[in-house]
């Protein structure tokens, strides 16, 4: 025992510093063990967070990809036939003609200033027809993608929310469905009833443009690409800033909805989820962007339209004609304009323009989630 103590009082300083710098060092590997187990497992977390994101990109970008087929399959293709239509019964040209070619064969049928006033009325018509087709064809196919791009994204979102990620999405009905055919419908709209005003002011448009343009006057490319935009400008800038969006969809809904809450307080009316569609749709088609990509998809078709509609038949207008030579050319390349999509080479520039895809992925991606 006294062996023991003695040997404790000489070496106990010893003891206590190996005691401390063993204790030390077991306390500091445990913190380093329990450190890099929370490193092990926040590595594990980021990486199925990282899993888990790109997995959600991956899904978003195959229903943003199968929307855009919709609207080139689906949608698209159901709504230009009928517009087509349209503008060939309120922009008929062939009871002109027919005055014309009759006037041509029997001199003594018409007077000299009913062949001017006729040739006149071929003249702006013509020109009307194209720029309203050219103006229709981009302008439809543009705003059925937004509808898709808006429609999609909202059920993306509610179904993200009602089901998880782990589910089809493509299986979900959570919007009414109703409202959904409804939205989309509403493509029909310039169709339906928008055509008259489209038609009427770019009618004034093309006179003011053409007011000074004379039959015998000479037109190449140049002069035609350049009239045509002359007109499309002259039509976007009438009226009130972007007035030709009531051409191509119903007033704002928010305005017959306060005009019934103000005349009946004690009911008032729903907000239904088809009117906050429209409503976004609406937004979408009044923002400065929109308006950007449709003065690019315009010129793009414009300048396709002079650069390809007008090289085989009646002669090159690249080494020029007179105008009343190049009216039944226009008269001629009009339908191709709005002919369904899977043969119409203009909604391909259009959908070719890399500003318009970027936009629409974007207009996909930062859509509101409200």
């Amino acid at each position: 025992m006294l062996y023991l103590r003695d040997l404790w009082r000489r070496h106990r300083r010893k003891v206590l510093v190996t005691a401390g710098v063993l204790g030390s060092g077991y306390l500091l590997y445990k913190l380093y063990d329990a450190h890099k187990r929370r490193l092990i497992d926040l590595e594990r977390q980021l990486a199925n967070e990282r899993e888990n994101d790109e997995f959600i990109k991956a899904q978003m970008q195959l229903h943003f990809e199968n929307i855009q087929r919709i609207a080139d399959t689906t949608t698209l293709p159901h709504a230009m036939p009928y517009l087509s239509c349209r503008i060939a019964e309120d922009l008929n040209l062939s009871h002109l003609m027919e005055r014309l070619v009759k006037g041509k064969d029997q001199p003594n049928s018409l007077s000299s200033s009913e062949k001017l006033e006729l040739w006149d009325r071929l003249k702006i018509l013509s020109f009307t027809r194209m720029v309203v087709s050219i103006w229709a064809v981009t302008i439809l196919s543009l705003y059925i993608r937004v509808q898709v791009n808006i429609l999609g994204r909202h059920l993306y979102i509610d179904t993200a929310r009602g089901l998880g990620s782990s589910y089809l999405l493509e299986e979900a009905d959570l919007i009414d469905r109703d409202d959904q055919q409804k939205f989309l419908a509403s493509a029909d709209f310039l169709a339906n009833h928008g055509l008259p005003k489209l038609i009427s002011s770019m009618q004034t448009a093309a006179t003011e443009v053409l007011k000074a343009k004379q039959l015998r006057d000479f037109f190449n490319t140049a002069i035609l690409h350049e009239t045509i935009m002359q007109i499309l400008d002259m039509f976007l800038s009438m009226g009130s800033p972007h007035h030709w969006v009531d051409c191509l969809m119903p007033e704002d809904p928010r305005l017959n909805k306060l005009a019934k809450t103000s005349s009946d307080e004690t009911n008032p009316p729903e907000f239904t989820k088809f009117d906050q569609l429209m409503v976004e749709t609406r937004e979408v088609l009044s923002s400065a962007e929109f308006s950007n990509v449709v003065e690019l998809s315009l010129k793009a078709v414009a300048k396709a339209l002079v650069e390809k509609g007008f090289q085989s038949g009646g002669g090159n207008l690249t080494n020029g004609m007179p105008l009343a030579r190049l009216l039944p050319r226009i008269a001629q390349v009009c339908p191709t304009l709005v002919e369904e999509p899977s043969k119409n080479q203009f909604i391909q520039i259009i959908q070719s323009v890399p500003e318009v895809g970027l936009f629409f992925t974007l207009l996909y991606s930062n859509m509101s989630a409200s």
